[in-house]
């Protein structure tokens, strides 16, 4: 089962690196494997019955970093009016 989380987590991995063109989609490609180390560490706890406290933090710390990616999707494409990577100069004020 762990080969399992161990694959997935390499073909989020690589979506993420391969995907250059647009923000959202590297956005959703993080979150993917947010979600995958998610789902394995809960599984890695339940296994030997330790506490889930641990868990609850790294669900809303991963909450909290969508929301940020959300608002800067949002910012960039209400002054933009896209999300390419290519229209977007970060040494431009």
């Amino acid at each position: 089962m762990w080969l399992y989380f161990f694959v997935i987590y390499f073909c989020g991995i690589w979506a993420f690196s391969s995907s250059r063109k647009h923000l959202l989609i590297t956005l959703l490609s993080l979150e993917f494997v947010v979600l995958v180390l998610y789902f394995s560490i809960y599984f890695y706890l339940c296994s030997f019955n330790y506490s889930l406290f641990f868990v609850v933090y790294f669900l809303v710390f991963s909450v909290c970093e969508g929301s940020l990616g959300l608002s800067i999707l949002v910012s960039m494409i209400r002054s933009h009016g896209n999300d390419y990577f290519q229209s977007y100069n970060v040494l431009q004020c």
